[in-house]
């Protein structure tokens, strides 16, 4: 699919694509209650990144979002937006350049799929012949159709769809930053996976900010390029990147909360592809043995791996294989599981587990092999220093 760039404001008085948040001591007390919802809160988000509030019920994370759009205000200390106060704009002014999705989507169920994602943009005086451009460009960029979907009506829409279109009206009117409350919480988990794939291909060409509220500790290392674990009363326990909170949490209440398996949840940050795969010791049947063992020599893995005329695997080959003249096809057993370069560290170790497999293949685009994954290598894998891993977006493959 072509996906254009997102239109930009034009003019000096245009928006940047992203805009760094800040949070200064932000503090939140509900009249009538001793202790704060959130308690100074300082932080900081780099224009561009996904910044993830994560902790139990009743830490504060809505909240500390709610303030930054004003619907919720500050009891004290500040949030700044590239630089200055939310508390100097007006809050409707505020909301028209912060994009907004929630779990409950929050549709107008008596607009079109037009019409709701043109909400903002017509609060804005935008032209007809924009509003309609964007309209149709942002369905194209959460892979709906326009053609098919403009014009229909939220309850025609699946759940999925529907929180596509929520995440297309968040962005329509280009907003430096965007608050994702649970945006995909009530989804099912086969499309939920796919909605936060989706979201991180988007933000890989948008790059806005984003801070992003989940109970879920698994979709916070997803997502997030930062993770911001709150306690109970709103209180900060630890801020950093996916990678150094699994390594290095800071003290027992960060550690249970990513939980006692934080080195696998670890190896869903990186990928096949990422790591440095075993050569592997590929022959065809017919070859010469002398070759075939030479090869096995020069590699990483002790079994030759026989494989067809386009380098795909067939099989590991038996000692048996290589006691003529010419290698013949006498397996020693199957080629799985077989991998690929965009899976998940974590999978590939689970499809090897499940096979009681040393080895497996790896294969590219066109299900050549690439090289061989190994045990030891994902054991090597995990004891990359944390700012060699990548994060949020930037941990999809390369053509994701």
């Amino acid at each position: 699919m072509n996906r254009s760039e997102p239109a930009q404001e034009q003019g000096p008085s245009a928006r940047p694509a992203a805009a760094t948040l800040e949070f200064r001591e932000a503090t939140k007390i509900y009249p009538g209650q001793d202790d704060p919802a959130v308690d100074a809160l300082s932080l900081t988000v780099p224009a561009g990144e996904i910044c993830v509030l994560v902790g139990p019920s009743g830490c504060g994370k809505t909240t500390a979002m709610r303030m930054v759009n004003r619907m919720i205000d500050i009891t004290s200390g500040d949030i700044l937006l590239d630089g200055r106060s939310v508390r100097e704009r007006r809050p409707a002014e505020l909301r028209r350049e912060i994009g907004y999705a929630i779990q409950q989507i929050g549709l107008f169920p008596h607009l079109t799929v037009a019409d709701n994602i043109a909400t903002v943009p017509r609060l804005l005086g935008w032209p007809k012949d924009r509003t309609r451009a964007r309209v149709d460009q942002l369905l194209e960029l959460v892979s709906l159709d326009p053609a098919d979907t403009r014009d229909r009506y939220p309850a025609q829409l699946s759940g999925g769809q529907r929180q596509r279109v929520g995440v297309a009206r968040a962005l329509a009117a280009d907003p430096p930053l965007m608050l994702m409350d649970e945006p995909f919480g009530a989804i099912d988990p086969i499309n939920r996976e796919r909605l936060q794939n989706e979201f991180l291909r988007l933000q890989k060409e948008i790059r806005k900010t984003v801070v992003f509220v989940t109970h879920d500790i698994d979709e916070a290392i997803k997502m997030g390029d930062r993770i911001a674990v709150l306690q109970r009363g709103g209180k900060l326990a630890q801020y950093a990147p996916p990678a150094e909170l699994l390594m290095y949490p800071n003290g027992r209440f960060v550690e249970d909360f990513v939980g006692a398996d934080r080195a696998l949840k670890r190896l869903a940050l990186q990928r096949v592809r990422d790591i440095d795969l075993w050569k592997a010791p590929l022959v065809r049947v017919g070859e010469p043995v002398a070759d075939a063992r030479r090869k096995v020599q020069d590699s990483d893995v002790p079994y030759p791996l026989l494989v067809d005329a386009d380098g795909r695997p067939l099989g590991w080959l038996s000692e048996r294989a290589l006691t003529g003249e010419r290698v013949t096809e006498d397996l020693r057993s199957k080629a799985e599981p077989a991998v690929e370069l965009d899976d998940v560290l974590r999978d590939a170790l689970s499809d090897l587990l499940a096979n009681e497999a040393q080895y497996g293949p790896v294969l590219d685009a066109r299900g050549a092999v690439a090289g061989v994954l190994s045990l030891e290598i994902i054991g090597h894998a995990l004891q990359e220093p944390p700012e060699q891993v990548r994060s949020g977006a930037d941990a999809l493959a390369a053509d994701g």
